[in-house]
């Protein structure tokens, strides 16, 4: 899409830091991330992704592990869930631009989509989806270029930013996606994307461990035992809420498995096990 259909566009306040700001490179850097991705064998649609969202040279090979499925398929739009690393009073956040910026062109916002998930929302909860400008939110924007490489038919975005990461918010919010992706024709087909990494700072060995315990839980779609891990300090996710919104909303649109991906940590870039952050990827299928 051309820039002059949109009057409001976002900026990037992360394209040349971290990601390549040059659109040939950002697209090799992608590329050679999903060529050396291995995707596993997946039955069935694909409702939803679960991403890391580090800088790309940390986290995008596991991340092309699960985008790489996608290529080839067709989706009319991507609800993208995120933490938001910013401090904001409200719960629940959304962009007030038109569409998002990244080197490799424009993503349209999809404001009629938010406005239908926004009713059910506050019908069923009275929470509210604030609009806020220029925000510097990277865990929802890293994931775009991927999604421009992997999707290259237009597809529009619903950007989600959770402040709020308690249970009831994502009960209420996964409640309204599923309800709202469940009134859409049959044709019209849309992805879910859940953006968070794992354990953070800790020695390669207990990251492992810490994120080997969270993974289970989402290939087993165990919401509770995600929230019973990060409470006990056994299991950390900083976009937990995101993940837990993203199963609980598939598995209501008929998810019946959850395919892990790849798992690795910052250990494999930096090659210090120290201290590391922990980043995996899987795919949320409905195989019946």
């Amino acid at each position: 899409m051309e820039t002059q259909e949109f009057r409001d566009i976002r900026p990037s306040p992360i394209a040349g830091t971290w990601y390549p700001g040059e659109p040939s490179e950002l697209r090799q850097l992608i590329d050679s991330f999903l060529q050396a991705a291995k995707t596993p064998q997946v039955q069935g649609e694909i409702l939803g992704v679960i991403v890391p969202h580090a800088g790309l040279i940390y986290s995008g090979l596991t991340a092309a592990h699960a985008f790489k499925a996608l290529i080839g398929k067709d989706y009319h739009r991507v609800i993208l869930l995120s933490p938001s690393h910013q401090y904001y009073r409200e719960p629940l956040l959304t962009t007030g631009h038109e569409a998002y910026a990244t080197p490799l062109g424009l993503v349209p916002v999809d404001r009629k989509a938010l406005s239908a998930i926004q009713q059910l929302l506050s019908t069923s909860t009275g929470i509210e989806i604030t609009p806020v400008r220029r925000d510097r939110e990277h865990s929802l924007e890293i994931e775009l270029p991927f999604l421009q490489v992997v999707l290259p038919q237009d597809f529009s975005l619903v950007p989600l930013m959770l402040v709020d990461q308690s249970p009831e918010l994502v009960r209420g919010l996964a409640d309204a996606v599923a309800a709202y992706v469940r009134s859409l024709p049959a044709e019209e087909h849309t992805l879910l994307v859940a953006s968070s990494d794992l354990s953070h700072f800790h020695t390669e060995s207990r990251a492992n461990q810490m994120d080997s315990r969270i993974l289970r839980a989402v290939e087993a779609m165990d919401v509770a035992e995600l929230y019973r891990l990060n409470a006990r300090g056994e299991g950390e996710a900083c976009g937990l809420a995101p993940i837990a919104t993203a199963l609980l909303a598939c598995r209501e649109l008929g998810a019946d498995r959850v395919i892990l991906a790849d798992h690795r940590t910052s250990a494999a870039v930096t090659h210090d096990t120290s201290s590391v952050v922990g980043y995996g990827s899987a795919l949320i299928t409905k195989t019946a």
